[in-house]
């Protein structure tokens, strides 16, 4: 493991223990060369889905990519690091018991969007509008409009579609 301080990569694990019912494991290291410590994580390897984009390219499920634009969704709200964790690792279960092989970058747009619906509107807003590519503010708004409707007539609106 490379030394985030001095780039050295001999290093000794000092303490290492299973996180989130053995999810993953957090090594405690101290570097040989500056003695200094650092922490790393260690996720199992599921096997890998191929991500369908737009343009017909695939590309490999990226676990930090996901995590990365929700992060980027969230900064400066009340959302804690562990609920951003909480929604990558349930959109990832989903992602690995329904779609085994290949899913299209669309379906976990939607994924995404749904769960940050649920914890912070702002949050939603601000991945609805990079995710769906809003080009004017006509559907910025009318996205907002949707937000501030009541919870029956949404029911409705989707029961149309």
């Amino acid at each position: 493991m490379k030394c985030p301080y001095c780039g050295n990569i001999e290093d000794r694990v000092i303490d290492s223990r299973s996180v989130k019912d053995n999810e993953f494991i957090r090594r405690r290291r101290e570097c040989l060369k500056c003695g200094e410590r650092f922490t790393t994580y260690e996720y199992i390897v599921k096997l890998s889905n191929v991500v369908v984009k737009n343009d017909g390219r695939r590309e490999d499920f990226s676990r930090e990519k996901l995590a990365r634009g929700i992060e980027i969704a969230c900064a400066k709200r009340p959302i804690s690091k562990e609920k951003i964790e909480n929604i990558v690792k349930k959109i990832e279960d989903k992602i690995q018991a329904n779609y085994p092989k290949e899913i299209k970058s669309k379906v976990i747009g939607e994924m995404v969007m749904k769960e940050l619906k649920q914890i912070d509107e702002i949050a939603y807003v601000r991945f609805a509008s990079v995710y769906r590519k809003f080009e004017a503010k006509e559907e910025f708004i009318k996205e907002l409009e949707e937000l501030e409707k009541p919870v029956e007539q949404k029911s409705q609106v989707e029961l149309k579609l």
